[in-house]
Parts: C-alpha cells; structure tokens; sequence
C-alpha cells in the first residue's frame, strides 16, 4: 500500500506546482506542462507488462526494484536544475511508478480469502481512489508554505519503508511460473509506440487544437496502427506476454467498461475541479486543496463500509447506487456560480467520494474474482491501464468541451451587448468612466461564460455516469458461494 500511495499522489501533486516550477527553473508553461505528460506516459506503458515482468522476475524483486526507482528517482527529481532533466527523471520515476498500482491490487486479492476480498479491495481503494484527491491538497500545501523540491523528497521516506517490507513480507507465489520463452521485442515495440502515441494524443490533442496539428493526425494513425499490430500479434501467440484472452471473460470485460466511466469522474472532475475553484471562485492552491477534501473523507468513510457489505449484497445494486450518487452529485453542482462558498461544495463534493467506495470495491471485486490467481497480475495490470485511459479520454473530453463550449456561451452573451440596449446605454453614458465600466462589463460578461460553461462540464459528467448505470447487469450475478469453490488464501 506505501508504495501504491506515493505512485498515485505523485500523478496529481505536481500539479498544483506546475507555475512555480516554471518559474524556478525558467521554462515556458508548455515546457513545464511535460513535467505531468512525461510521467503519465511511461505509468501507461508499463502497466499491461505488469503480469508478464511479475512472472519474469518474481513478484518480490520486480516489486521492491519498482519501488526503489521510483523511491531514487523522486530524489533525482527534487535535484533537478533545469526543465528537462526533471521531465527525464519523471519517466524513470513514471516507469516505477506504472507497475506499483496493479501489483498492490494483484498481492491484496491473492492474499485475502474469497469472503474477505471486498475488504481486500477497500484497503486498497484507500490509496486508489484517495489519493488523486490528496495530491492536489498536499501539493498546495507545500507551494504555498515550503519549496516545490519537497513535493517529490516526501517519497524517500515511504519508498525506503515500502522498499524494506517488500524484502520482509512480499513473497513469491509458487502458482506464478516463469515464462520460457524471452522477450517478444516486436509485440512490446508496437505496444509501447501505440499506448504512448494515444496516451501523447489524449493529453496534448486540446493544446494543439487536435486535428489541426500535423503531429497530432500522424500519432492517432501511429496509434491506431501500433495497438492493431499489438492485439493481433498477441492474440495469435500462444504464449503473449501481454494475455487479451483475459477479455473473453465477460465480468472482466464489463467491468473495464464501467472503469472507463469511472475514471471518466475522478480523473477528469478532478481536474476540472481544481480549475473551478480557482477560476470562478477565487480560491488558491490551498484552499482548492481543502475544498476537495471532503471527497476523499468521505471515500474513507464509504470504503470500509462497502468491504462488509460486498459478500451480503449484489455487487451490481453497489456498482449501481455508487453511480448513481456521482451523477447525481455532479449534477447538483451544475447549480453552482461565481457566488458559491465552501458550504455550496461541501455536499455535492461528500456525495461524490462517498459514492466511489460503492464503485470501486465491488467493481474491482466483480472484475476480478474470476480470473485465475496465475492470471491476476496480467488481469489488474490490463484493469489498471483501460481506467487510466478512460481518465485520460475524459480529461481530454472535458478540457475541450472547456475551451469550444465556454467560446460559443461568449459569443452568445457578448451579442446582447449593444448600445441599442437602454441598459448597456446608460451604464456607459458616462464618458469619464467609460473606460472602466467597458472593462467592468467585459469582466461580468467572463465571469458569468466560465460559470456557464463549469455547470455545462458538470451536468455533462453527471449525465454520463446516470446513463452507464444499465451496463452494470453486464457484470452478470454472482451466485452464491462461487467464490469460494474457486480459489484459496494465497501462500
């Protein structure tokens, strides 16, 4: 859990310290931007190798040398001197980082016995689901009271923790045998061209005005190209070292599905969120930080509560009810404006992270407890990946929508503003103050497009979790005591 922690904080705490560190090491905001991209980008390469690496090296090595990278890395990071040795050091820490989140998930499930993984999985979605929304709070903190360097020093400490009782306690399962065969080069080339290249698309597409950049056109067909070229080549092998035949289980399936939506909200509101604050509300780094705060109390709350819950209820009703308070609480939020206080956020912010415990356990629950236990690594790194992706395609969704939605409400009210008007007429009759009240107006007119274009994002994002709720009888129910006629407690 230390090491799954430090990965998860780490792919939301820079963000709040992108502009200080621009400013500190004398970039461009473009420049600084990579910092973040560099780091998403080498989690998702690794994540689909995470089930052929653990069988490779053994689940103990490949866990605590994972964990010392990104433990040194972190260090190298916070010694940075100019823009892009940091963005070098973020990929290394990136590439430790990828594969800490579905080896957590795999040890957790295999070591719990089958009436106890959905408390299992609440010990996990502590770290998964909390920590992007503690990212921001503890990187706001620490700009605005310390020096952005600490941001990644805070991980020395947990990593050497987390590297020390990996050697103690992780042990390697006898069921995890090693691959005889040696690297497939041609499947990991295209693999890693074709994920980079959609993960480089999704993140940058807005910033270079999707399509309308050469670059952009070229990486979606480089992608396209190289992800087809990976399925086929895996699904031909007989022995792939990335398995998709895991996908002709129809609850895995289903479930990643649900987990595109789901990381649809926390990636993608947890960004916009932040902006919100801070755009319409006027809040700093740390306030934004203690405005979501609330979420991720009440996504502790709600976690050990759906872990007793998952063996006496159907997980589908959970997986059901959870989306149905996100959407709900998304869409209360589209209620808000430019005069909302803390109070106004306070309950739709609560209702979402409660909500996320009845998603993530029994989703994470459902997916997996089919899969083979020899097959859980390959399962959670696939899981772990399709959710960061579904995160990243409503970033990009949401930051688009922000720019082109937000330019078509501007242009409808700045056409209301004529001097034909009685009352834009008499505000600026006056020629001495003129000036001043045409700023003034063009401030009102702003303010009020942002506001608009928030509560659209908003109810846009609560209307996409109500609909998806029909697809969780995908998942299929589970009978009664299936679980336990098929595994046993992990060695």
């Amino acid at each position: 859990m230390l090491g799954l922690i430090m990965a998860i904080i780490d792919s939301s705490i820079v963000n709040v310290a992108l502009d200080t560190m621009a400013g500190n090491l004398g970039a461009s905001i473009d420049e600084i931007s990579w910092v973040a991209t560099a780091y998403i980008l080498a989690n998702v390469i690794v994540m689909p190798l995470n089930g052929w690496l653990t069988a490779y090296f053994g689940r103990q090595k490949f866990y605590a040398a994972c964990v010392a990278m990104f433990t040194i890395a972190s260090f190298l990071c916070g010694t940075a001197t100019n823009v892009w040795q940091l963005v070098f050091y973020r990929i290394v820490q990136g590439i430790g980082g990828g594969a800490l989140q579905p080896t957590a998930q795999a040890i957790l499930f295999e070591s719990y016995p089958p009436e106890k993984r959905g408390q299992a999985m609440a010990v996990f979605g502590l770290g998964a689901m909390v920590g992007p929304t503690l990212g921001p709070t503890l990187g706001g903190y620490i700009v605005d009271n310390a020096s952005w360097p600490l941001i990644f020093y805070i991980n020395i400490p947990i990593g050497i923790a987390a590297f020390l009782m990996t050697l103690a306690f992780i042990r390697d399962p006898s069921y995890i045998a090693k691959p005889e065969r040696g690297v497939d080069w041609f499947g990991l080339g295209m693999m890693t061209v074709g994920i980079a290249s959609l993960q480089y698309v999704l993140e940058r597409g807005q910033h270079d005005d999707w399509f309308s950049s050469s670059a952009i056109v070229i990486l979606s067909w480089v992608a396209l190209i190289g992800i087809t070229g990976f399925i086929v080549r895996e699904l031909r092998d007989r022995e792939p070292f990335v398995d998709l035949r895991v996908f002709k289980n129809r609850a895995f399936t289903a479930g990643n599905v649900i987990g595109v939506v789901s990381g649809f909200g926390l990636f993608g509101l947890n960004l916009i969120l932040p902006l919100y604050f801070q755009d319409i509300l006027g809040f700093n780094a740390w306030q934004s930080g203690l405005a979501l705060l609330p979420g991720a109390m009440a996504t502790a709350v709600s976690m050990p509560i759906a872990g007793r819950l998952n063996n006496r209820v159907d997980p589908r009703w959970m997986i059901g009810a959870g989306l149905a308070m996100f959407g709900i609480s998304a869409w209360l939020m589209g209620d808000l404006n430019q005069y909302a206080g803390y109070w106004d956020i306070f309950w739709p912010r609560a209702i979402q992270g409660f909500s996320m415990g009845f998603l993530f356990v029994p989703l994470s629950t459902a997916t997996l407890a089919s899969i083979d236990r020899g097959a859980l690594a390959n399962a959670t790194g696939l899981y772990t990946l399709i959710r960061q992706l579904g995160g990243s395609l409503g970033i990009a969704i949401l930051t688009t929508l922000l720019q082109r939605h937000g330019a078509a409400v501007q242009e409808g009210l700045a056409g209301g503003i004529d001097l034909s008007n009685p009352a834009v007429r008499a505000f600026l009759a006056d020629p001495a103050t003129r000036a001043l009240h045409l700023q003034l107006l063009y401030q009102m007119i702003q303010q009020n497009v942002n506001s608009i274009t928030y509560d659209y994002l908003f109810r846009l994002s609560g209307l996409l979790f109500l609909i998806s709720i029909p697809t969780v009888f995908l998942l299929g129910a589970r009978k009664r005591n299936e679980d336990a006629s098929t595994s046993v407690i992990a060695e």
